[in-house]
């Protein structure tokens, strides 16, 4: 029990590896091994830097002193220039040359772009994760006719694998943008305080290019292999547009695609997990709630949300940089990506129980394929010798009677017994059978969800062989 606030991100969805990214001791070790790739870089091009203060540098990364750190920034009001203060006292000898020429978006932007990267790192073979589960559900369930929906009215049949593939086809939209975004990421680099490096010209004697070399050499060693150009003091904010839209739009995805699962849950066709100790109801006992859907969902909403914040910052950057960005990124950035990988974990421990109920899905379709039957039947009839008009008018009478058993009466659907009934329809009754089959409904629906595992999913999992997890998605609540 704790009396101080916990983000239920950390405390109760997201993985341990995303939230270490967020962290304090991966943002402050971050910061120290900046401050040693700008101090080797230096070296290398010709400033007065020892080998021993780097090493003495690199033997300080990890034991951070943060209650001295705490109390340095009570002091100094600044977090930059408080954590420069705890590593000098830490290492003496490099205590001179510690953020030599920097400015604090050096450290502070940096590292944010850093995390971004490994956080996309993090996220992708989670999607493809999910991607690769719902592709083997898909094709299972390839061929089983369903009652496909638009309107939320029963609409010609589809299939059960078909589907997933419309969730499918938009997680692989969503594997494309975070891809996109990821690769789109440029390393601010070392630019000083407004961007135009002018305190590394002066560091080199005005020597621009060893000044362009130092920019390559840190970009180099932090991983990278471009540096924006041009910036501010800061990164340009459109960067964090792009990578809290990409994960708004996979909010969008798998919100859709877990209201569907409640909807189907709703009809008893298809159900999520659902342990034998599981409780759905503290009060209606036989309750079987969809509560990893209406988690998704309910986080997805947040991450949607989220996008209108880093659009909202980005418009209201002043000239070469405001500091009225700090505190809303480190909420907005944070929660994207931890909200992101919840959600992402969720459905892969959803996708890999999904369990599905081909006789209650049986019951729906018999019930109104009937209806959609009609255009089938009457050509039967045509093709015996019947008269299209005649026999659409009986259709059509039979139908209205059969429609007005269900919806007043409660009753079942008996069009077709009530046409095996009529003598009209006497010459066609023993091609009923083979009229009603609902396998004859489903168009190209087996083969479409086959073609499209084949050239649009596989070749997109390949990129991810030996990084999906072959682990079950085990939920602690």
């Amino acid at each position: 029990m704790t009396t101080d606030y916990k983000s239920p991100l950390s405390s109760r969805y997201a993985s341990k590896e995303m939230q270490f990214l967020f962290s304090e001791v991966k943002k402050f070790s971050t910061w120290r091994k900046l401050w040693i790739y700008l101090a080797e870089a230096e070296k290398e091009l010709g400033l007065q830097i020892t080998d021993a203060q780097i090493a003495e540098m690199k033997s300080h990364v990890e034991d951070i002193d943060f209650a001295a750190a705490a109390e340095e920034e009570k002091l100094t009001r600044h977090d930059v220039m408080a954590h420069v203060h705890v590593f000098a006292k830490a290492c003496p000898l490099a205590a001179p040359i510690i953020h030599l020429g920097a400015t604090s978006c050096y450290v502070g932007d940096n590292t944010d772009l850093i995390i971004l990267r490994d956080a996309f790192d993090v996220l992708l073979p989670k999607l493809a994760s999910c991607i690769s589960r719902l592709a083997k559900f898909a094709d299972s369930y390839k061929s089983l006719p369903t009652l496909g929906f638009t309107h939320l009215q029963p609409a010609q049949l589809t299939t059960v694998g078909k589907r997933a593939c419309l969730w499918l086809q938009d997680l692989l939209m969503d594997e494309r943008a975070l891809s996109r975004a990821r690769e789109d990421l440029r390393f601010r680099g070392v630019k000083g305080t407004t961007g135009t490096q002018a305190s590394f010209m002066a560091l080199f004697n005005g020597n621009g290019e060893k000044v362009k070399a130092l920019d390559r050499l840190v970009t180099e060693k932090a991983g990278f292999p471009s540096a924006f150009t041009i910036c501010g003091q800061t990164y340009t904010r459109k960067v964090d547009v792009e990578c809290v839209a990409v994960l708004a739009s996979l909010g969008a995805t798998v919100h859709k695609m877990c209201s569907d699962l409640r909807l189907l849950a709703h009809m008893k066709e298809v159900e999520e997990p659902f342990e034998s100790t599981q409780i759905g109801s503290s009060a209606m006992a036989y309750k079987r709630n969809p509560m990893r859907s209406e988690r998704v969902c309910a986080l997805a909403r947040h991450l949607i949300t989220l996008q209108n914040s880093a659009l909202n910052t980005a418009a209201t950057q002043w000239m070469e940089r405001t500091l009225d960005d700090s505190a809303n990124r480190r909420l907005t950035l944070s929660e994207a990506f931890l909200a992101a990988d919840s959600v992402l974990m969720t459905c892969q421990n959803i996708v890999e129980g999904l369990v599905v109920y081909p006789k209650v899905i049986e019951r729906h379709v018999r019930q109104e394929l009937p209806f959609m039957s009609t255009e089938n039947i009457i050509m039967a009839v045509v093709t015996a010798g019947g008269d299209r008009q005649v026999c659409h008018e009986h259709i059509r009478v039979l139908s209205q009677e059969a429609g007005m058993a269900v919806k007043r009466d409660g009753l079942d659907n008996d069009l077709v017994d009530r046409i095996k009934r009529h003598p009209y329809f006497q010459n066609i009754l023993d091609q009923l059978d083979n009229l009603l089959d609902p396998s004859t409904f489903v168009g190209r629906a087996p083969e479409q969800v086959s073609e499209f595992l084949r050239d649009e999913v596989l070749p997109v999992l390949k990129k991810y062989e030996g990084k999906i997890s072959e682990k079950t998605v085990e939920l602690e609540i």
